[in-house]
């Protein structure tokens, strides 16, 4: 969600330029105590609001979320996927078998080296999925620098601060923060 922030932004400040234009979809659901899961569920519904009922992105980007994800929901979607975005912190084992799914029905697997891609590109080979970002042991050595602070991300990179303000001040909950 925070990248469809950022582009969200970026087609905002830049209403000339033409881009491809492309659906989001999220499936999740989280337990009654799972409050951390419930907030990020909001924040995508509170994005897809703002997002489909800005005429400045109509067409170029478009933002659904879909409650209650499973198996039988899954069996719909899956097919109709061109791109399966399985992206988490290498080594922290958090993409699984869906992707799995998304890649045995025709999807292109972009993603960081963990879980499950690491097995897809056994499979497929390396020329046929897009990987990028750190190994496990680079972001165990990157997490020992004191100079890349997510404090200190934020200070120094403009997309990010614009992309974190913009959740901070409620823009995207009717000034919900």
């Amino acid at each position: 969600i925070l990248h469809v922030i950022n582009f969200y932004h970026w087609i905002v400040k830049n209403p000339g330029r033409k881009v491809v234009g492309r659906t989001v979809i999220f499936g999740g659901k989280a337990a009654p105590s799972y409050s951390k899961a419930k907030l990020i569920i909001r924040l995508i519904n509170s994005v897809a609001d703002v997002v489909n009922n800005d005429s400045r992105a109509d067409g170029k980007l478009k933002v659904v979320f879909i409650p209650n994800y499973g198996v039988s929901v899954a069996e719909k979607i899956i097919p109709a996927a061109d791109l399966s975005e399985q992206i988490s912190t290498a080594g922290t084992e958090a993409s699984g078998t869906g992707n799995m799914k998304l890649a045995l029905n025709g999807a292109l697997t972009m993603g960081t080296m963990d879980g499950a891609n690491i097995e897809i590109r056994e499979e497929v080979g390396e020329e046929n999925i897009f990987i990028f970002g750190m190994t496990a042991e680079e972001v165990e050595q990157e997490r020992k620098n004191p100079s890349r602070s997510p404090k200190d991300i934020y200070a120094s990179n403009d997309e990010v601060r614009r992309t974190i303000d913009s959740i901070r001040n409620g823009f995207f909950n009717n000034g919900d923060k």
